[in-house]
């Protein structure tokens, strides 16, 4: 298990570096990512190189037993490389520029950035690629994350060559993107510009495909980087580091070029429901690499600078966490950063060694979570055993986020929700792209799949075919993977697997506002009869009536089941929810989408339809489990004490005591490949509030 943190020495004069080798030999550190921002340091001016500092911490962080990421310093050109060539800087959408002053100001396509890079990586590689301290490469550094796109001349002429490589021809570019609306028909690719500033309206299509090239873009950077490193003799593993779900760059294309997956997330303590997000990000993580293990790269050991509030993060909350990365595949536990910096623009964000000093809870905590690390075993594989995958995907999301459409939706927030539904009843959940392999699942989530590639929809459709459980929910199988509608009407791609078409999206006001008969539809779920004359009887799961949000959407039965129907506003005794039986499985349609509450209660319902369960039940809200192979592993995320009965071997202490209690953010890895779980728990709260937990679920 990794263990440690960034590490910036060039902060610090050098009489500091051997106390901090020490004190991380004292933190349980084994490991730390060095020179991700010293490229200036590296590279005082063009042709020139200064080793010597950098070979003295190499040397004295190998003497400690202190093993290295070493990065490649790209993600932050040094002040001379934009004076020398100001055409390397960025641009926004309206033609301002980025400039130098802070980080990442450098355009992603521009030949000389790529070049400078080029050189410094090579010079890196050559000098280091043999050293027995570098046991990782760290390319770059978070890839897109505070310049999103870029719009500058590089870029332009960058992406007239994607286009033309895509597509070929300038006809077939104009058919894509539908070039006759407004007169946009092009004749050549070097008449095309990326999608800055116009009067109105931008094609849609122009943005999806220049949202495909900054992804490309991206990478591209990425993958020339580790060629060089490779070229050099290299052998360790190359990575860079993700930031969960992020806009600009489609991980799962990114996945395959990685050897080894790494994350950084920051859950904000202000919010009691943050571990359910910081619960999406890992599973996406593993998810990427399926079977492979990932590192947390970054996380803060308390309080961070660049919210609105900065809370700090309560007692145990930072091993809380931490433990649910390694629960969910993680090989390593890291921090941003190492020593809390005394200038610039991060002095308020939290590190390992605070400002505040070792006579604090902050270090306290720091050298406990290493102590308890260093006593874990090898870790089984890293699969979680889910049996209900969520599909996530990255072009769906660029275009559901454009404008024009029947109502504004935020995607991911929304896929946080449906994630959140599963992860608040303990079930585990693999997260998937439409193309992925679903044969291991009982129940595939498909959530507001807008664009539905045709590559996608047949997949989903042979899973269902194949005996699984499809659900998809309002505003799905819209358009084609060019944004654009099919022939046949929606839902046409999966229209065999749902077994409904739709008449129209019946946008409602957004669930802020104030809810009246048409600003929110509600759903009463109920079973068909299964013949004539019997009479209907409530669904076991979601009986009753839930409140639908943003669509209440005007489906067209085809030869699918009711299972549902409105009962108020415009579309009141219209079909709301529907089951197809599909070859030797099912498929489901929900005409809208739920609040939380019906999220969770439709999903709990499709689950046991689908014969899933938790493998505790029970359990409160603020109380998670996530099985590794043959360890489950368990969480209290509050800071009232609970103890839940699991049978097995505690991986840390060694204790066979089923009962296992858990203080304030409490956790516990129980090795129970040889015990079957106990499906019992119980609360140092009273019964009555274990039994209104229940009601409320």
């Amino acid at each position: 298990m990794h263990y440690g943190a960034d590490y910036n020495p060039e902060q610090w004069p050098r009489e500091v570096w051997p106390e901090d080798v020490r004190l991380m030999r004292e933190a349980g550190v084994t490991l730390v990512s060095l020179g991700i921002f010293s490229w200036s340091r590296i590279q005082p001016a063009e042709g020139e190189f200064d080793w010597e500092w950098l070979d003295e911490i190499i040397g004295l962080l190998h003497e400690g037993g202190i093993q290295v990421d070493l990065a490649t310093a790209t993600a932050s050109p040094p002040p001379w490389a934009s004076a020398a060539y100001p055409e390397m800087l960025p641009q926004d959408a309206d033609g301002s520029t980025f400039w130098p002053g802070s980080r990442q100001a450098y355009a992603p396509a521009s030949p000389v950035y790529r070049r400078l890079a080029s050189e410094l990586v090579t010079a890196l590689a050559e000098r280091y690629a043999q050293h027995p301290a570098v046991v990782l490469w760290h390319v770059n550094n978070e890839y897109g994350c505070h310049l999103h796109y870029d719009y500058s001349d590089a870029a332009r002429d960058a992406f007239r060559v994607w286009l033309e490589r895509k597509y070929a021809t300038i006809d077939a570019l104009n058919h894509a993107w539908g070039t006759d609306f407004w007169s946009q028909r092009y004749t050549a690719f070097d008449q095309i510009v990326p999608p800055r500033k116009a009067p109105y309206s931008i094609n849609p299509t122009s943005v999806l495909d220049f949202k495909r090239f900054t992804s490309d873009t991206l990478l591209e950077l990425y993958v020339m980087e580790r060629d060089i490193i490779r070229a050099s003799g290299a052998t360790q593993p190359i990575t860079t580091n993700f930031m969960g779900a992020f806009p600009p760059a489609d991980y799962w294309k990114w996945a395959d070029e990685v050897d080894v997956i790494c994350d950084d997330n920051y859950p904000d303590p202000n919010d009691p429901e943050s571990f359910r997000g910081a619960a999406f990000a890992r599973e996406l993580m593993r998810g990427l690499k399926p079977g492979v293990p990932w590192i947390l790269t970054e996380q803060s050991t308390n309080a961070l600078n660049w919210r609105p509030t900065n809370a700090p993060k309560a007692p145990g909350q930072m091993a809380a966490i931490s433990a649910q990365a390694v629960g969910r595949g993680a090989d390593g536990i890291m921090f941003f950063q190492w020593r809390q910096s005394r200038r610039g623009s991060e002095k308020f964000h939290s590190a390992m060694v605070p400002q505040a000093g070792l006579d604090t809870r902050t270090w306290r905590e720091v050298v406990d979570l290493g102590g308890r690390l260093a006593q874990l075993p090898e870790l089984p594989d890293v699969t979680s055993g889910a049996k209900i995958a969520l599909v996530f995907d990255w072009e769906n999301w660029w275009a559901i986020d454009g404008r024009d459409h029947p109502i504004v939706l935020d995607y991911l927030t929304l896929s946080h929700r449906w994630h959140a539904a599963l992860h608040r009843q303990n079930l585990a959940v693999d997260i998937v792209n439409t193309t992925s392999d679903l044969s291991a699942y009982s129940l595939v989530v498909a959530p507001q799949q807008y664009l539905l590639s045709d590559e996608g929809a047949a997949n989903l459709s042979a899973y269902v075919h194949r005996g699984g459980n499809l659900f998809v929910s309002a505003f799905s199988d819209v358009v084609d993977q060019d944004d654009a509608f099919r022939d046949g009407g929606f839902i046409v791609s999966l229209r065999d697997a749902l077994g409904v078409a739709l008449e129209d999206f019946g946008a409602l006001v957004p669930p802020e506002s104030v809810r009246s008969a048409d600003s929110a539809g509600e759903v009463a779920l109920h079973a068909v009869p299964d013949g004539p004359g019997q009479s209907e009887a409530p669904l076991d799961g979601p009986a009753g009536r839930i409140v639908g949000q943003y669509f209440a959407e005007e489906l067209l039965v085809q030869d699918a089941e009711v299972l549902g129907r409105f009962t108020e506003g415009r579309t009141e005794g219209r079909a709301a929810f529907t089951r197809k039986d599909f070859g030797a499985g099912h498929g489901y349609y929900l005409a809208t989408i739920p609040d939380d509450a019906g999220m969770t209660a439709v999903l709990g319902w499709l689950a046991a339809e689908a014969g899933v369960t938790a493998e505790i039940e029970g359990l409160p809200a603020h109380v998670e489990i996530a099985r590794r192979g043959g360890i489950l592993t368990v969480i209290n995320h509050s800071a009232e004490p609970f103890a839940v009965e699991v049978a097995g071997t505690d991986v840390l202490t060694g204790s066979t005591d089923a009962r296992r209690e858990l203080g304030a953010f409490g956790w516990a890895f129980v090795d129970t490949s040889d015990s079957p779980s106990s499906v019992s728990q119980d609360s140092r709260d009273s019964q009555d509030s274990q039994n209104s937990q229940k009601e409320n679920s």
